[in-house]
């Protein structure tokens, strides 16, 4: 009886496409042209699911222990666009409370 390999054994916590989702991410630095494109190309679904899945499965501690570094570079990724959404669109708790809705 052979025993399975260390790859082997870290990849049968994942399925078929979360392996492919971060198979796509290591190697986009190497792609050039549209990343919608391509998404809809290689998995059939918007960006916007894409993203949703791809951030779902790098929250996933499976995902940390198949690949770390890129795991942990995405989440860097992630968590500097909410920043920078957060502080371009502030939320309304920034308004005056004594404001009035001039409708009266």
């Amino acid at each position: 009886m052979t025993a399975a390999s260390p790859v082997a054994a870290s990849h049968a916590a994942l399925d078929e496409t979360e392996l492919r989702l971060l198979d796509f991410e290591r190697a986009w630095a190497d792609r050039t042209g549209n990343r919608e494109a391509a998404i809809r190309a290689e998995f059939g679904v918007s960006s916007a699911r894409y993203y949703q899945m791809l951030y779902a499965l790098i929250d996933s501690p499976l995902a940390v222990r198949d690949d770390p570094i890129l795991v942990r570079r995405l989440q860097r990724l992630r968590d500097a666009r909410r920043r920078a959404r957060a502080h371009t669109f502030p939320s309304d708790s920034t308004a005056r409370p004594d404001s009035q809705d001039d409708t009266e």
